[in-house]
C-alpha cells in the first residue's frame, strides 16, 4: 500500500530529525517503549486520557533527572484498537556518552509510566528487552558512522510509526485529534566540523512538535 502524501512527509522530516540528533551527539541510544493501560482502565480510557498521561510524562522530565537525565529527544505514536485501547509507540533517544544500559533506562521509564503517571492503572512493553528478535535492529547504540542501523531506523523503524492512522477516529472524544509528537530538533552549530569529545547538556525541554 502506497503512503499518503502526509504520511511520507512526516517520515521523511522525522527521518531529518534524527540525523539532526547523530549529527550532534557521536553517540545515541534509542529505545522504544509501548506504552498503555491495563484491559480494565483501557475499555473504557480516551484519547484525551493518554494525551494527558503523555504530557504530564514529558513535562516531568525536568524534575526527574535519574529517569531522564541525558534525555536529547523523543518520537510518541498514539493509537487506539480495539484490543488495547489507546497506546503509545514510543523512540525515546538519550546520550549514548552517558547511558550505556539501554535496557535498563526503557524499564526506569517504563516503571514510571505505569506506577507514577498512572497510579497503576498502565503497562509498557520494552522493545530493547529483546532486540536478539530483530532481524535488523535500529534500538540500543546507534554510533553516528553505522550507516546500517541509522537506515534501518529511518527507513523502517520511522516509516512504521509514521503509517496512516486508520483507527485513531475510533475515540469518542472531542478537541485535538493529533496523534503523532516529537521534540523539537536540535539548533545547528554555526562552525563547521563535528565535535566528538564536547559534553552535550540534557535536551529536557518540555517543547514539542506536534504534527497532524
Amino acid at each position: 500500500m502506497a503512503k499518503s502524501g502526509n504520511s511520507k512527509r512526516m517520515s521523511e522530516s522525522t527521518a531529518e530529525y534524527v540525523d539532526q540528533l547523530l549529527e550532534k551527539h557521536s553517540k545515541v541510544q534509542v529505545i522504544r517503549l509501548d506504552l498503555g493501560y491495563k484491559k480494565e482502565v483501557a475499555r473504557t480510557a480516551s484519547l484525551d486520557d493518554i494525551n494527558k498521561d503523555l504530557t504530564h510524562l514529558l513535562n516531568n522530565r525536568r524534575a526527574k533527572p535519574s529517569v531522564f537525565g541525558n534525555m536529547i529527544g523523543y518520537i510518541a505514536k498514539r493509537e487506539y484498537t480495539e484490543e488495547k485501547g489507546p497506546h503509545i509507540h514510543s523512540l525515546l533517544f538519550f546520550d549514548g556518552q552517558k547511558i550505556n544500559k539501554d535496557a535498563y533506562k526503557g524499564d526506569q521509564i517504563g516503571e514510571y509510566w505505569e506506577n507514577q503517571i498512572t497510579n497503576g492503572k498502565g503497562i509498557f512493553h520494552n522493545c530493547n528487552r529483546e532486540k536478539n528478535k530483530y532481524a535488523e535492529c535500529a534500538l540500543g547504540m546507534i554510533d553516528h558512522t553505522d550507516k546500517a542501523k541509522r537506515t534501518v531506523l529511518k527507513e523502517k523503524v520511522i516509516p512504521y510509526l509514521c503509517k496512516d492512522e486508520q483507527s485513531i477516529e475510533q475515540i469518542k472524544t472531542p478537541g485535538n485529534k493529533r496523534s503523532f509528537t516529537r521534540g523539537i530538533s536540535p539548533r545547528k552549530k554555526s562552525n563547521a566540523g563535528r565535535p566528538r569529545q564536547c559534553v552535550s547538556s540534557p535536551a529536557t525541554d518540555n517543547s514539542s512538535e506536534e504534527i497532524k
